[in-house]
């Protein structure tokens, strides 16, 4: 049995923070880990890169592999280590390449549109 499940969203998404959207997207993908909540992860390219500032912050999931981690500039606040990414995740999570997940917290949300 698998641990994680990987499958695509319905609808568009969107991602704010600090009062900014940062991206929307109709091609996301959710992530369920074992009975934890679902987490949304948005494609690269629907996502404006010029507010994340890579991180030298790294986690590691023993299912997925090894996150890297990126801060949000908004014109409000920085939101420290609040965007991961898998560069290279293991091969049942591999969907998951150049997908970003952030960390839903005061002033950053992430919503079905």
């Amino acid at each position: 049995m698998n641990h994680i499940t990987i499958r695509p969203t319905e609808g568009t998404w969107v991602i704010r923070a600090g009062g900014a959207v940062l991206g929307e997207s109709n091609r996301t993908l959710e992530l369920t880990e074992g009975d934890m909540p679902g987490v949304i992860f948005f494609p690269r390219e629907d996502i404006a890169m010029a507010f994340l500032e890579p991180s030298d912050y790294r986690t590691i999931n023993q299912h997925i592999g090894e996150a890297t981690h990126f801060t949000i500039a908004s014109k409000s606040r920085s939101y420290e280590n609040a965007v991961l990414s898998y560069e290279s995740p293991r091969d049942e999570a591999a969907p998951l390449a150049g997908y970003l997940a952030f960390q839903v917290q005061d002033g950053v949300a992430v919503e079905q549109v």
